[in-house]
């Protein structure tokens, strides 16, 4: 297996009991739940919308796309904030667990577990375990 995805800072959060991460540099920021509006008829996977200081943002349910069960938001839920291709888009998390320096990414497999392996830019090798990374285009673009 190779390298797909350069070692880096990521944002390591997780949905259920798995652990996934995103790079630092497309983190906006991250806060608490907030109230969301529904969109009639948008994708299952689209939870709706936000005012985030006057910005409309979308926000996607990462449990909803990874096809989990949803859950209700606990203390612990979060939305992280991404800036991604020059716009924000929010996706919904059960807990942001740390910063982490990530040194050896492998290539993903063709699938992980019930998802496809094309959501996913690497594998990072952390102290703690392996961590998803995800491909934002795959999670955020899709049709």
């Amino acid at each position: 297996m190779s390298s797909t995805t350069s070692a880096g800072q990521y944002v390591e959060f997780g949905i259920g009991a798995e652990n996934y991460a995103i790079p630092i540099s497309e983190v906006h920021e991250i806060i608490r739940m907030q109230g969301i509006t529904e969109i009639p008829s948008g994708p299952p996977y689209v939870k709706g919308i936000f005012n985030l200081r006057g910005r409309i943002v979308p926000v996607i349910g990462l449990r909803r796309l990874f096809g989990l069960p949803e859950e209700e938001p606990d203390k612990a839920t979060r939305i992280v904030v991404l800036n991604h291709a020059d716009e924000y888009v929010g996706i919904v998390v059960d807990r942001v667990n740390q910063v982490v320096a990530i040194g050896d990414v492998q290539s993903p497999p063709d699938r992980i577990g019930g998802l496809s392996g094309a959501l996913f830019a690497g594998i990072g090798i952390t102290s703690s375990g392996l961590v998803g990374i995800l491909k934002l285009d795959e999670v955020l673009l899709r049709d």
